[in-house]
């Protein structure tokens, strides 16, 4: 009897240390699992605050960019880098948009003298860099959102109801009145786009305004100004032609605060068509910028399609 007391004793023992062991055990691995968690807690928290310093640097880079380029750039290529009275559009031109960061750097490093632009190589690298940082945002450089509506629709709006190829041109085909849209839509916003067509007025530049001029016989002629300087004014009328006028011989002229561009798309055309629209204003510029890159022309069909 005292055997089998001494035997049952025995098992009592290895079974509370068996169960002890399997405390131990699951205690063991909760606590590695919870050290395995904060470890990989910390390094996600490192890797977004080394993401967010990164995104941060880079703002900064881009803000000190513009900053120099509203210093010493502006008065030749306006705030928005589409060019000026003394300067070209180094925004939306496809031949700029495609010239890589150390082309660009070799650009405003040793300036380009017989187009009048000088060097800008006493700004240092880290400047120059940030200054093409900034262009590069100017130019669209920052991913595109989702573009709505249907390209197809809008090319058939633009060249038939919405009359938009009466003055300007796509890809070789339209008006000449108003400004070649080929890449107009290749780097700007959807709603940007759409703001243009529905309200042309707005932030309007004064080279874009109407030009009303009144001769002394009374006659008028209305159009854009193509060029001007003290004594004469070389006015393009709405049916293309170029008048060339000596100031002192015109009774008046003015630059009316508005454009030639009809101010009723909002009314004329619905919320769908003004997407429709849109969608082939900007996949018309991203075949026309695949065009000059590749040198095909059968990249349009193929942007549209």
């Amino acid at each position: 009897m005292t055997d089998v007391l001494s035997r049952i004793t025995t098992w009592s023992k290895a079974g509370f240390i068996l169960l002890s062991s399997r405390h131990f055990l699951c205690a063991a691995a909760a606590s590695l699992f919870f050290a395995a968690c904060v470890l990989v807690l910390q390094a996600g928290g490192q890797n977004t605050r080394s993401a967010a310093k990164k995104n941060q640097a880079g703002d900064w880079v881009v803000e000190d960019g513009r900053k120099t380029f509203e210093s010493v750039c502006v008065t030749c290529h306006g705030l928005d880098g589409r060019g000026g009275e003394r300067g070209p559009d180094i925004s939306t031109r496809a031949e700029v948009q495609q010239l890589s960061d150390e082309e660009t750097l070799h650009v405003l490093q040793t300036g380009k003298p017989a187009a009048g632009m000088p060097a800008f190589g006493t700004l240092g690298p880290p400047k120059i860099n940030a200054v093409i940082a900034y262009l590069r945002v100017l130019q669209g450089g920052r991913k595109p959102g989702p573009i709505p509506g249907n390209a197809q629709r809008g090319k058939l709006l633009f060249f038939g109801k919405a009359r938009c190829a009466n003055c300007h041109m796509i890809g070789g085909s339209g008006g000449f009145i108003g400004a070649d849209l080929s890449s107009y839509g290749s780097n700007r916003a959807a709603k940007e786009i759409r703001t243009a067509i529905t309200d042309p007025n707005k932030d309007l530049e004064p080279r874009e305004r109407t030009v009303l001029v009144t001769m002394r016989d009374g006659r008028q002629l209305t159009g854009i100004a193509r060029n001007e300087d003290n004594f004469s004014l070389q006015l393009q009328s709405l049916d293309g032609t170029f008048h060339l006028f000596s100031k002192g011989d015109l009774e008046h002229f003015e630059y009316l605060p508005e454009s030639l561009m009809p101010s009723d798309y909002g009314s004329l055309l619905g919320a769908t068509e003004l997407d429709d629209l849109v969608s082939y204003l900007v996949h018309a510029a991203r075949a026309a910028k695949k065009v000059q890159a590749s040198g095909t022309k059968s990249e349009l069909e193929k942007e549209e399609d």
